[in-house]
């Protein structure tokens, strides 16, 4: 049985820690503040980011927010990372967050190569699209702005899977604004991200679980999905979830993804559906002074072609082992947590 320890992590705009793109790549100085991390240096992050990895000692990492160029992300575990890794990123147009992964080969856990990337800016449902996001027969415009992250694992000694990597649109709303326009663009994001949810589920998903090349295919979609379960106030006024969208609708179950960290919580919570243990990041309330909200927006599901629990022990990353809260530890990391699990994929 091969088991590989799987992380995603939103590293928070990785790409500042890089020089400019019409240079080889490499590091900008040691002493240079980033320009979206304003406190703490290049080396500073860079130290931090990779201290993290070492600790949690992955086989598999989807990067989010990761660099524009493979090459600069191959530098940083080159460097920074211990073991050996074979590594891409998905590179999006006029963005500089982009998605990547990063696969460790030098103990034996993967053939050679360790996967196979497929470039999703080729894959029409990647591609711009049209959706009626509010029920008035109108369709919408909508895009993603961080290509997918798609890509097969091939772990020695077990059937290959897959890894669909994500960053959807965020819901964070970073200047001042008067308080109909706030609503309004709190509305207008969650729009968004509930189409490509939406998209997702029934150009790629849907598609995925029921077509013949791919059904018995296992499945794991992963990364920063901007949205936990239930609704806010927002989403309310819209009737639809965006996590939820994209995990399924109980009319077709197989088709159904699971969700690593919820599998994770007591057995009292699930019942109760109580997600308060499960937290991955936080953010300052853009209206009231001195409070912090604490989010559930990172995600690890997959799909049930497999025997379960084929993705298990799930858990957000947030002590060391040592016992030192993560913020402690390494301060200058991310904003995010890591979301770790164990995938165990079907032997051959």
């Amino acid at each position: 049985m091969v088991a590989l320890r799987l992380v995603t992590w939103n590293v928070e705009w990785m790409n500042d820690l890089f020089g400019p793109n019409d240079r080889p790549p490499a590091f900008r100085p040691d002493d240079e503040e980033p320009y979206h991390t304003p406190g703490s240096t290049v080396r500073q992050r860079r130290d931090d980011l990779a201290g993290v990895l070492n600790e949690l000692a992955p086989d598999i990492v989807v990067v989010v927010e990761g660099p524009n160029r493979t090459e600069e992300l191959r530098l940083f575990f080159d460097e920074d990372v211990d073991g050996e890794w074979q590594v891409v990123v998905q590179h999006s147009r006029a963005q500089s967050q982009n998605l990547g992964l990063a696969v460790r080969i030098d103990e034996g856990k993967f053939r050679d190569p360790p996967f196979f990337y497929y470039d999703t800016s080729n894959i029409p449902a990647f591609d711009p699209f049209q959706v009626d996001t509010d029920n008035d027969e109108i369709l919408e415009q909508y895009h993603f702005e961080r290509r997918p992250l798609y890509a097969e694992i091939r772990p020695l000694g077990a059937r290959n899977f897959r890894v669909l990597g994500l960053h959807l649109k965020s819901k964070g709303l970073f200047g001042a604004y008067e308080w109909s326009q706030w609503w309004q663009r709190a509305d207008a994001n969650r729009r968004k991200i509930l189409a490509q949810a939406t998209h997702l589920r029934l150009s790629f998903l849907d598609p995925y679980l029921t077509e013949e090349p791919t059904a018995n295919i296992p499945l794991v979609v992963c990364g920063d999905i901007n949205d936990g379960p239930g609704l806010d106030a927002s989403e309310k006024r819209l009737f639809g979830s965006a996590v939820e969208r994209l995990m399924g609708a109980v009319w077709h179950p197989e088709r159904c993804l699971g969700n690593a960290l919820f599998d994770a919580l007591p057995a009292d919570d699930r019942e109760s559906l109580n997600f308060s243990p499960i937290t991955t990041t936080s953010y300052k309330d853009p209206i009231f002074n001195k409070m912090w909200h604490r989010v559930w927006i990172d995600h690890i599901l997959y799909t049930r072609n497999a025997p379960e629990p084929w993705v298990r022990d799930a858990f957000v990353y947030r002590v060391t082992p040592d016992g030192v809260p993560l913020w402690r530890a390494h301060p200058h990391a991310s904003d995010h947590f890591p979301v770790v699990a164990t995938v165990v994929p079907p032997s051959t």
